[in-house]
């Protein structure tokens, strides 16, 4: 185990260093610089910011230092915020992003684990049927327009829940609600596909066959293997809700990572486009090695490789 976690942390270690090569340098080659938006800026202000920030520097002479601040966690000051700091953006940004993405998560696994469950165990009834419009609308339906949705029934209409906003922990219960069901529709969908799989396996027939209990046989035995797809799709589900989804957050107005990413992105504001890369990056890693790793305590049949 201890070998095949090293292997993999070296492997996200040379996976971050391509990513914040091919970052730096889509960054370089990309018509205009991160001022050029300003308003008749003098030659010499506009000569003092390169030299501020480095850009008359050359190409391996930045690339080198920010190299050097990545290895300090340094992601470099915002070009278009004066005196904010990259890491101070993810320090504000990434826990209300992060909170609201862990009650995301939370009701998508849960719920879509028992409603999978259900359409599987009642299959080609009402049950299944009702799971698959369900899914279908949860997958097809963009998440703005849900979220306008949601809006207009449970804040404007019946007044359950705030429209919009961050101030206490009922703010964040619409928000993740909307962030939940296009992932909790699909994860509705693996369970009900693995689970009818598990159901038709000889061991499952073979532990009917003894005279199991049918809750025992389904949480024991279906159930455990059926959960496998969804482990793996929350690697990749996790980085993406945690750091943020930059649509439900402007509608909202929720003041997590994804608006100032957005921002970046339109301003040219290299350090915050890198860093949030970065991080973002670590966070997707992680969480795909977290899973790997989760696979051997899941199953005890998978073998780590490397492992004892």
């Amino acid at each position: 185990m201890r070998r095949y976690i090293l292997k993999r942390v070296f492997a996200i270690l040379v996976t971050i260093f391509i990513i914040i090569t091919v970052t730096f340098f889509l960054m370089r080659i990309a018509p205009g610089s991160p001022f050029s938006q300003e308003k008749a800026i003098p030659e010499k202000i506009l000569q003092t910011l390169n030299e501020a920030y480095g850009l008359d520097n050359p190409w391996y002479i930045q690339f080198k230092d920010y190299l050097v601040d990545i290895l300090h966690f340094n992601f470099g000051t915002s070009m278009k915020h004066r005196y904010i700091t990259t890491n101070q953006m993810i320090g504000e940004g990434f826990p209300v992003s992060a909170l609201l993405g862990v009650e995301a998560i939370l009701l998508a696994v849960s719920i879509g684990l028992l409603v999978g469950t259900v359409a599987a165990l009642h299959h080609n009834k009402w049950q299944d049927y009702t799971m698959n419009v369900l899914a279908v609308l949860g997958i097809s339906v963009p998440s703005f327009i849900m979220a306008s949705i949601l809006q207009y029934l449970f804040a404007i209409k019946l007044n359950v829940f705030p429209i919009g906003g961050w101030q206490s922990f009922s703010y964040s219960l619409l928000p993740a609600i909307t962030l939940s069901l296009s992932p909790m529709a699909y994860i509705a969908k693996l369970t009900r596909s693995s689970m009818l799989e598990q159901m038709n396996s000889e061991h499952v027939k073979l532990a009917i066959a003894k005279g199991m209990p049918g809750k025992r046989v389904v949480f024991r035995h279906a159930l455990r293997n059926a959960v496998m797809p969804v482990v793996t799709y929350l690697g990749p589900l996790t980085a993406a809700i945690i750091t943020g989804s930059v649509i439900i957050e402007n509608i909202f107005g929720i003041p997590g990572l994804g608006k100032y990413f957005v921002t970046s992105i339109t301003n040219r504001d290299y350090p915050v486009i890198m860093g949030t890369t970065v991080f973002y990056s670590i966070i997707l890693l992680s969480a795909i090695l977290i899973v790997d790793i989760l696979y051997g305590f899941i199953d005890p049949r998978i073998k780590l490789k490397g492992g004892k």
